[in-house]
């Protein structure tokens, strides 16, 4: 959901008093990493897509991500909206009749329920789709940017050990994630037509063959 303190979930990251703490993943935080490794990937792309869900809680932070990096590298950004399947699949019609040349899927939770669908919609048009986790690019998709799922899961069994053990919420500092991760499909990139560039494939973190 983003920062918690932008949400008024907490007082503060380091005191966040109340009954509220936890793990901030910050995904949304991210759009404008994924956006910006987008373009080092199809560097001749002048017209990118961005998917949201307007619904999202974040949604407007994401959005003024993306088009902070768009005025500054003079890319072209169209922001597609989808918060229900029938508006996915109109999303990617646009993105065909738009000839949008890339795609970033913005964090949402409604969106990796939908990960095969996106998935799949993203290879039947061609295009290619950075998302925010490597279950994307385990199911198909091109190119991930994000947290490391299993450390931040790691670090909530640690929060709800100490709190049933009486510890109080709001003496615990909200956690952020440590680990981030590139993960690129190759075997994708090969059925795009993609050559991936060195220097992105030198950062990556993980490639799947």
């Amino acid at each position: 959901m983003g920062d918690p303190l932008k949400r008024g979930l907490v007082a503060s990251l380091n005191r966040p008093g109340g009954n509220a703490t936890g793990i901030a993943i910050l995904s949304p935080d991210l759009e404008a990493k994924r956006l910006g490794l987008l373009h080092e990937l199809v560097p001749q792309a002048v017209t990118l897509g961005v998917l949201r869900n307007p619904n999202f809680p974040p949604a407007q932070d994401q959005l003024d991500e993306v088009q902070e990096v768009a005025r500054a590298t003079g890319l072209q950004i169209h922001v597609l909206r989808a918060s229900i399947d029938r508006e996915i699949d109109a999303a990617f019609d646009s993105i065909a009749r738009l000839r949008i040349a890339a795609l970033s899927v913005t964090s949402d939770p409604f969106f990796d329920t939908r990960r095969e669908k996106l998935v799949a919609l993203a290879a039947n048009h061609a295009v290619p789709t950075m998302y925010q986790f490597r279950e994307y690019v385990g199911a198909g998709g091109l190119m991930s940017y994000g947290v490391v799922l299993t450390d931040v899961y790691r670090q909530v069994g640690t929060y709800t050990a100490r709190i049933l053990k009486g510890a109080m919420p709001a003496d615990l500092s909200v956690q952020q994630p440590t680990k981030f991760e590139l993960v690129i499909n190759l075997k994708t990139a090969k059925a795009l037509g993609l050559n991936i560039p060195s220097g992105v494939l030198a950062i990556a973190d993980a490639v799947i063959e």
